[in-house]
């Protein structure tokens, strides 16, 4: 039997509520021998280890620390029983403590009363004590150890009531926390079951049902109407409109042919479909997706590692505030020993740190959940943080406020009809390869003009086409081939000069004598970055700034097209390094949109790099810190205003956090507080902290303006 030595595996960890939980589970199996290395994130309820002994034996060190472990399967999601253990064990201590309640007002003995709270103390916190052992002994003061600490020193001074109401009250906060975090933790996890978990295999002319994890690469699927798509592909058969959403966050299906890619996940309209497999299961885009985002769950945000850092120092101090109140005043004679020991019993219990420290991660790991749902990956909480706080976005010209693909805007015809020339220009340019070439076909083709009888085409390299119609010799081609025909353009020339200027590419349609006309052809700029340049403004952005090497002229119309307020033109690469500069001198907090590729250095640059189109290229994935997996600009705005909101969040659960915790501390002295106030301002406080980052997780992604 082959060794478990020295594998690297990833647990789920069930029962964390506090950063400082994961600690002491992470100090606890640092001290075993078989474990090389350890890292337990609370935010994603995660733990990755190194460990020579075995899968049971991990599982058993985790149970002794009163928290459950499982090991976590790269495929799909197993069900799992829920544990109600936590649940009945609240509800028996809470029977418990209603019937001492109860006694207290009838003739119940004293001693019962006694009885039935000591026995609600045992049952509800036991697995805060066993816990809070297992801290102590890994050198970590979490808020079990506080609790556990409190609620020993009522019942050393008689204060059963008290006790039981504290450790009852803390329970139930802990079952409130711990099932509220699941749900966050889970908001991404859900999207696994997006992808069917079989899919219908082609053998020759039969189908067969087999398992996705069994299927290889080359294999063809069938995908009937209506069903999901299980794997990555490449439709070979059939046409149909297929919905990305879940992928993509389009709201609008996508037509798909022959040779167009799948994404396992979407869903499949309309038409039967047969593709090939071009992803594993493990591989697929919505595999990966899921893989980033649990990485970035895992990633502190600067926000998050102060309020850590501050809450290791806060903890402590405290704590030792606590001792030094329950000792030094009645020894100096200022009221009687169980007045003050009561007090630091109170300000053990206000020491716990919980929704200080929880403000901070649900609300990252909620925000970066909506992203991805929404078709936005934020690669880590820093990346989240920058997001909210961008006063500039600088982007690439080509290819991402336009189409980056040619299209003929304007035809000029010169002593003929508009239709003659038309079927000329199709005619010379039908077989060429050139993209101008395509789009002049491509126009012609959609204006239905159809090409005429020719002879003897010619490919001039650099300047253009040739053929013979009717016997003669017509051109196609750049303004140099019809100098070099001597051809008089004398005509033409100021209106060529202007559609240079305004940055066209230019068709000249004519024979050796004449001009017959002008095709301009022109990048398009997309509709979806109109609207979605508009709502960056509404969110706020103050600077929207364009960066093309394309000429003033073009830069100028485009900026005008799209509401850009600045451009920089004619830039090389490095110039676009200099531009982002610029900005960020001039007290910006500058995002670079781009492809991921071209525009590398410039992404680097930027405070924030974001890419787009990350659904069709594994490189614009990897390349920034923000990738739109759709290949236009619909998700940006959503992105910044979701950053925006999640920045609102933490500071609302900061504030909110230190206000709680600061009259807590101001009351313990006037005598106002009680043990049981106590707690229900700290778990109580966690809870709304939770609910208040989960409205993340419903944050809409709004339309653009039209």
């Amino acid at each position: 039997m082959m060794s478990d030595s020295a594998n690297a595996r990833t647990y789920n960890i069930e029962g964390m509520d506090c950063s400082s939980c994961a600690k002491t589970l992470e100090n606890h199996l640092k001290g075993q021998k078989a474990v090389r290395s350890v890292n337990v994130n609370f935010s994603t309820g995660k733990m990755s280890i190194e460990h020579d002994n075995s899968i049971e034996d991990i599982i058993k060190e985790v149970s002794k620390t009163g928290y459950k472990a499982s090991l976590a399967t790269k495929s799909r999601t197993v069900e799992t029983k829920t544990n109600r253990s936590g649940m009945n064990a609240l509800v028996l201590s809470g029977v418990l403590l209603l019937s001492g309640i109860v006694g207290s007002y009838s003739a119940m003995s004293p001693v019962l009363m006694t009885i039935l709270y000591a026995l609600a103390i045992v049952i509800s916190g036991y697995k805060p004590a066993k816990s809070a052992y297992f801290a102590v002994k890994s050198r970590s003061l979490d808020m079990n150890v506080l609790m556990t600490a409190a609620v020993m020193g009522a019942a050393a001074i008689g204060e059963w009531f008290e006790g039981a109401t504290v450790v009852w009250l803390f329970a139930l906060g802990n079952v409130l926390q711990s099932r509220s975090i699941e749900k966050t933790r889970n908001s991404i996890r859900s999207l696994i079951d997006l992808a069917p978990p079989e899919a219908w295999v082609k053998r020759g002319q039969e189908l067969i049902r087999r398992p996705v994890e069994e299927i290889s690469l080359g294999e063809v699927i069938v995908v009937k109407p209506g069903g999901r798509i299980p794997l990555d592909g490449q439709v070979i058969s059939g046409e149909s409109s297929v919905n990305q959403a879940p992928i993509t966050g389009e709201s609008i299906p996508v037509d798909k042919q022959a040779g167009d890619g799948v994404y396992a996940g979407t869903i499949n309209e309309q038409g039967l479909l047969e593709i090939k497999v071009t992803k594993l299961v493990q591989d697929t885009t919505i595999s990966r997706i899921i893989h980033l985002v649990e990485e970035a769950q895992e990633q502190k945000a600067p926000t998050e590692a102060f309020v850590d850092k501050f809450a290791r120092i806060y903890t402590p101090i405290v704590f030792l505030f606590a001792l030094v109140v329950m000792v030094i005043p009645p020894f100096a004679g200022f009221g009687a020993w169980s007045e003050w020991f009561y007090k630091g019993l109170e300000l053990l219990v206000v020491a716990c740190p919980c929704a200080l420290v929880i403000s901070t991660p649900v609300a990252i790991v909620s925000a970066i959940g909506n992203a991805a749902r929404n078709g936005i990956l934020i690669k880590g909480g820093a990346f989240l943080e920058i997001a909210g706080k961008l006063s500039a976005i600088a982007f690439d010209k080509t290819g991402t406020l336009t189409e980056g693909k040619p299209k003929v805007s304007q035809v000029i015809p010169y002593g003929t009809t508009e239709d003659k020339l038309l079927s000329i220009a199709r005619t010379l340019e039908e077989y060429s390869t050139h993209p101008i070439a395509k789009a002049v076909v491509e126009y012609t083709a959609h204006a239905g003009v159809k090409a005429r009888e020719r002879d003897a085409f010619t490919n001039i390299v650099g300047k253009g086409v040739s053929t013979f119609i009717d016997g003669q010799p017509y051109f196609a081609g750049n303004l140099k081939l019809f100098r070099e025909l001597g051809t008089n353009l004398e005509g033409a020339n100021e209106r060529i000069l202007s559609l240079q200027q305004e940055g066209h590419t230019m068709v000249i349609v004519g024979t050796r004598d004449r001009l017959l006309g002008i095709i301009a052809v022109a990048d398009v700029v997309r509709d979806t970055s109109v609207k979605a340049l508009t709502s960056l403004r509404t969110a706020g952005v103050s600077q929207v700034v364009m960066l093309t090497g394309d000429n003033e002229g073009t830069a100028k119309k485009v900026a005008a097209q799209t509401g850009i307020n600045r451009f920089f033109a004619e830039l090389l690469p490095e110039d676009k390094v200099s531009s982002i500069k610029k900005l960020q001198t001039e007290g910006h907090v500058v995002a670079m949109v781009g492809d991921g590729v071209n525009d590398a250095p410039a992404l680097a640059t930027a405070d924030l790099g974001i890419a787009m189109g990350g659904a069709g290229t594994d490189t614009a994935m990897e390349a920034a810190d923000i990738v739109l997996m759709a290949d236009h600009l619909e998700q940006l705005p959503h992105t910044v205003k979701l950053s925006r909101k999640a920045l609102r969040v933490i500071k609302q659960n900061i504030w909110f956090s230190l206000v709680v915790k600061a009259l807590a501390l101001i009351l313990i002295f006037p005598d106002v507080l009680t043990l049981w106030i106590a707690v229900i301002s700290d778990t109580g406080a966690a809870v709304i902290v939770i609910l208040n980052s989960m409205r993340l997780l419903r944050f809409r992604r709004l339309e653009a303006p039209k």
